[in-house]
């Protein structure tokens, strides 16, 4: 058993160590998240200068909300890129482990994260409180710049190696634009009838306010079960 003044040595090497790691991961991250920024911006004046000369009803729209978090809506829906605050560890029961880049540095199973929602941009006019949003992907960022990207049929395998793949913002750029695509093959569907068969009288009474049944592109949609076979 270590004495106490062992065991106070121990817990400030451990708290220096993983500050000073976490400190530098969530400044990374947010360097790549402003990059990110840019880059929606580009991307969304880009379409909106193009979509006006042709359909001015067509809206294409870039928001940035605060520090962590930016919007950017494309016709009827609206991408949400948010950066978590918090640095996260791949599980014990990742592959990555495994592999001699993580090995040879653990450090390097630190990541800062940005997930990707896909709302209805409804949903948001008519203060939709019911409908619900999907992530369509989670971009990992390690100290060194390392990125892998969780997600739906391209985005899940286009970006996944850790080990060899250097974010910058023409990465960035890609990943944008294969999310944009992923998002706009991601069609709103017509409900069961059994889903939507029953209405309340409290949601009939609202209806003035906004359509409360629940308006969903995927009723039913679980991101880490879905059947990539099923869209």
């Amino acid at each position: 058993m270590m004495d106490s003044k062992d065991s106070q040595d121990l817990i400030f090497k451990i708290v220096k160590e993983k500050s000073i790691l976490k400190q530098d991961l969530f400044n990374n991250t947010l360097l790549n998240f402003r990059v990110l920024k840019q880059v929606l911006k580009e991307v969304g004046d880009d379409l909106s200068h193009r979509i006006k000369a042709i359909d001015d009803r067509v809206i294409v729209e870039y928001r940035d909300v605060d520090e962590h978090e930016v919007h950017l809506r494309i016709a009827g829906d609206i991408l949400i890129f948010n950066m978590h605050t918090n640095v996260f560890k791949f599980d014990q029961g990742n592959s990555l482990w495994n592999t001699s880049y993580l090995k040879a540095d653990e450090n390097r199973g630190y990541t800062g994260v940005i997930n990707i929602y896909n709302f209805l941009n409804d949903s948001f006019k008519y203060n939709r409180v019911n409908d619900a949003g999907y992530l369509v992907a989670r971009l990992f960022i390690n100290r060194e710049n390392h990125y892998m990207v969780e997600g739906k049929r391209q985005l899940g395998f286009l970006y996944n190696d850790l080990i060899n793949s250097k974010i910058d913002k023409d990465q960035i750029k890609a990943i944008v634009q294969s999310v944009i695509l992923y998002t706009l093959d991601f069609d709103l569907l017509v409900p069961p009838y059994d889903l939507v068969k029953e209405v309340s009288v409290h949601q009939m009474k609202q209806i003035s306010d906004g359509l409360k049944l629940k308006t969903a592109k995927r009723l039913g949609f679980k991101f880490s079960a879905d059947n990539t076979d099923v869209e």
